[in-house]
Formats: C-alpha cells, structure tokens, sequence
C-alpha cells in the first residue's frame, strides 16, 4: 500500500549528476515503496532542480534505519563544525 507521505523543502546547495553539477533548489523527501532498493518501504530522498529539467535530479532510497543514522551523521558534523572548528551553521 502506498504511504502519499510527502516532504519538501528549499534548499541551497549542489549536486552531481549525470552531466555534472548542477544547483539544488529543493529536496522532496517521501517514505513509500522504493523503486531500485530491495526493501518494502524506504525514505526516498530526491535533490532537485526543476528549472533545469528531469536531468537534474539525485535520487537516493535509504532504510528506516539508514536513515536515522544519516539524520545522526549530519547532526553531528554540524555540531562538531559549530565547536571544534567554530563555525556557524545557516
């Protein structure tokens, strides 16, 4: 059964495919049937930028729990950017 569980965001940022960089202008991130991942469910997350068209897109279907630990591996390069090297996140 499909989900419909759908999120989006803007984004800033870059991305490589298969053409080469391109800007990221949104992220659509859904949890429903993968299409290429050998799982039941899975978080979808496709970088996008719809002003250039179909080619402009990073697809990536990750478990539930890989996906966690993505949340977790971001957070904590945030906060280790934020204390050990001082920066400050936007």
């Amino acid at each position: 059964m499909c989900t419909n569980i759908v999120e989006k965001a803007q984004i800033m940022g870059s991305g490589k495919g298969s053409k080469g960089w391109f800007d990221l202008k949104q992220v659509n991130v859904f949890y429903d049937h993968p299409f290429s991942a050998q799982l039941e469910n899975a978080v979808n997350i496709d970088f996008v930028n719809s002003e250039l068209g179909l080619d402009s897109r990073i697809a990536v279907e990750l478990s539930a729990s890989s996906a966690r630990l993505l949340i977790k591996a971001i957070e904590t390069a945030l906060e280790r950017g934020k204390t050990e090297a001082g920066l400050e996140s936007e």
